[in-house]
């Protein structure tokens, strides 16, 4: 298909551009920016006029499959198009945990071409059980990008080690989310004053800095590359930072949750604020500001968790944690921009360039993506940032509509979506 899309302002952070610029596409990919090529016929004309044309977002961690099946649930694949988001990473699951190649070529068989781009990470174990590695080099050659526990951990250090060892050796990246499982058993809330009068368990920060600890020790001793998903407090951000500032191989990303809420949020035992990582305080969350504001932290991330009715229903400590979040990561991007007054491109780079970057790195299924200069895979989308609307279960397309910010007004609405250059998402509402 060749498509047109006229009169948008084009914000495309990493070429630096924002202005009104007409888009061209053809054959999946940008043929032009601004004037047509020559002979140039359009099968299709899309008047963007009052909107902006973004490159498709990148959400670097999205839970898109079926609870405990290896399929994608169709209606977490629709929220990422009503997101504006076309390529996504999608953590193991702990009941159809992708330790083996099958598995993952029976998942990636069902991708379509006007569906976002699902890049699925591995389980660095058999089962999530934080005990025998997986084969990561068949592994790769099946489809996935790097390799995780998701929300297992590993408490064996010896495993992480040799999990390393071997990353190191296949190129390969770990994908990892820094808690000390022992730090963290039972815990349901952030360590503090409000945890305390709540009468919740509280996760301690060193839970995070303990798992920073030992991760970039065994870096030093493995060479392995590292992603570190969904920081959460100011004492782990710091070590990021000495991390960068040494050298060692390691990108990172924040929860869209954590750059807005802190732990009063909870308020009276409200599950839909229970998720992992917890929220924290004030300060953590400033600093998560500041870290994304001077690009310490790579990219922001959506954390989406479908979770069931059901599973919010129960006592806060034993409510099942997680939010949807696919339709929400853009928005709360513009939020932060409105609130903290930050530059609308460089926060845009968080959900575009940055985590395409971290991609870059680690895969070649990411291959330009994140910007839309000529050559670039045609995914972007369209948004209306003057737009208001109200988080309601109506609202979304996810099964779920558990998610902190229900009720409130947010900035930013989609109104198309195009992947590979097809139109994948469109409303007029």
């Amino acid at each position: 298909m060749r498509l047109h899309i006229a009169n948008g302002r084009l914000i495309d952070p990493a070429n630096g551009v924002d202005g009104s610029h007409d888009l061209y596409l053809a054959d999946g990919r940008v043929v032009a920016v601004g004037a047509a090529p020559d002979g140039f016929q359009a099968d299709r004309h899309l008047d963007a006029g009052g909107l902006a044309v973004l490159p498709g977002l990148i959400d670097l961690s999205a839970r898109v499959s079926q609870p405990g099946v290896s399929a994608f649930a169709p209606a977490e694949l629709r929220a990422a198009l009503a997101g504006g988001v076309t390529r996504l990473v999608m953590p193991p699951d702990a009941a159809a945990a992708l330790d083996e190649p099958g598995k993952v070529g029976g998942l990636l068989h069902q991708s379509e071409d006007a569906q976002p781009r699902v890049l699925p990470l591995g389980a660095m174990t058999v089962g999530l059980a934080g005990e025998t590695l997986t084969e990561f080099g068949l592994l790769a050659q099946a489809g996935c990008i790097a390799y995780a526990q998701g929300e297992q951990g590993i408490a064996d250090t010896r495993v992480l080690l040799g999990a390393m060892r071997y990353a190191s050796a296949q190129g390969q990246t770990l994908w990892l989310r820094p808690q000390d499982p022992w730090l963290a058993r039972g815990a349901s809330a952030a360590s503090g004053p409000y945890a305390e009068r709540l009468g919740l368990e509280g996760l301690p920060v060193a839970a995070e800095t303990v798992a920073l600890h030992t991760i970039f020790e065994l870096q030093r001793a493995t060479g392995a590359r590292v992603h570190l998903t969904r920081l959460s407090s100011a004492a782990g951000l710091e070590l990021l930072r000495a991390a960068k500032r040494e050298g060692l191989p390691v990108t990172a990303d924040v929860s869209a949750h954590n750059l807005h809420l802190t732990d009063v949020d909870i308020g009276f035992f409200d599950t839909n604020f229970h998720l992992q990582p917890p929220l924290r305080g004030q300060r953590d969350r400033d600093a998560i500001h500041a870290a994304l504001a001077e690009g310490l932290v790579d990219a922001l991330c959506s954390d989406h968790t479908a979770v069931d009715s059901h599973g919010k229903a129960m006592p806060f400590p034993l409510s099942t944690p997680g939010a949807t979040g696919l339709e929400l990561l853009l928005s709360l991007t513009l939020k932060w921009v409105r609130d903290r007054r930050q530059p609308l491109p460089d926060a845009l780079a968080r959900i575009t360039s940055g985590p395409a970057a971290v991609l870059a790195r680690i895969t070649s299924a990411a291959a330009g993506a994140g910007q839309l200069g000529v050559g670039a895979p045609a995914d972007l989308c369209l948004v209306d940032l003057d737009a208001e609307w109200l988080v309601t279960p109506a609202a979304l397309q996810s099964r779920s509509a558990h998610t902190p910010f229900a009720g409130m007004m947010l900035p930013g609405r989609v109104r198309a979506t195009v992947v590979g250059g097809r139109l994948a998402w469109e409303t007029s509402v």
